[in-house]
């Protein structure tokens, strides 16, 4: 039986590790490597390693990090940030990570999705949508940082990339990132009933509750989340953390 998936998403910045609010002032929460280990101790569904310096600064991946997070790494690792050709994905796979995430690069040359899925399988292949609202309504893409848009509606370019053989969506609201005060719903239904391929929302969670109705609203999706897994209380003090089995349990309660 497939199930739901809760996923922490870790952002890499000037090599450590980063908490932004609508994709602006990052913010230092530690090393990813003793992220990594805390996490493998917490037995995590997945974990997805989102590097957002590369495609800014027009650099490609850092494979010697991507190497390192891989070999440290107990559980399912998606990885992130400057790819650009399906060499560069089939190099991270090679690394020891399951999914390789493409964001930008699918965006300005959708066939990188196909040759991607032929270099590494469509099972490997994450498309990151960054989606922000548009001031008279509906969503577009933004690409490198949430600084430029391209112009595309996310729920057109969903579809072509099942087409051209993702495996995986990503979508991550730029207007909850960081805000904690729970996940856009309405832009997860309207990709939901445009696509049939697995779904991951990211953005926006503030509590297990945020968690557990993404869930319930959506059954089998991966429930992705930052801030909610670094950081601890009203304050925000950093602090790795995941759901312990009993919360995860009460999360989970009707895919026991």
């Amino acid at each position: 039986m497939l199930r739901p998936r809760i996923i922490p998403c870790l952002l890499v910045h000037n090599k450590g590790l980063a908490k932004t609010v609508k994709f602006k002032d990052p913010k230092y929460v530690g090393d990813p490597l003793n992220a990594v280990r805390i996490f493998n101790e917490k037995e995590v569904d997945e974990l997805m390693v989102l590097d957002i310096d590369v495609t800014v600064k027009g650099r490609r991946p850092d494979f010697n990090v991507i190497k390192n997070l891989a070999a440290e790494c107990r559980m399912p690792l998606c990885y992130g940030g400057g790819v650009q050709t399906a060499q560069d994905a089939r190099k991270i796979i090679s690394l020891g990570a399951e999914k390789v995430a493409i964001s930008a690069e699918a965006l300005e040359n959708p066939s990188l999705i196909s040759e991607a899925a032929e270099a590494v399988g469509t099972q490997s292949v994450v498309i990151v949508l960054d989606v922000k609202k548009k001031r008279f309504g509906g969503y577009e893409v933004f690409v490198n940082n949430g600084t430029r848009s391209t112009g595309k509606n996310p729920i057109e370019f969903a579809k072509q990339a099942e087409q051209l053989g993702a495996g995986e969506i990503v979508i991550n609201s730029i207007d909850n990132d960081g805000v904690m005060k729970g996940y856009d719903f309405k832009l997860a239904d309207s990709i939901r009933k445009a696509i049939d391929l697995p779904m991951t929302i990211l953005g926006g969670a503030g509590s297990h509750g945020d968690v557990k109705e993404l869930i319930d609203k959506f059954g089998v999706i991966g429930a992705a989340a930052g801030s909610l897994f670094v950081f601890k209380g009203k304050y925000r003090a950093v602090l790795i953390n995941y759901p312990t089995p009993t919360e995860k349990e009460a999360i989970l309660v009707n895919y026991q």
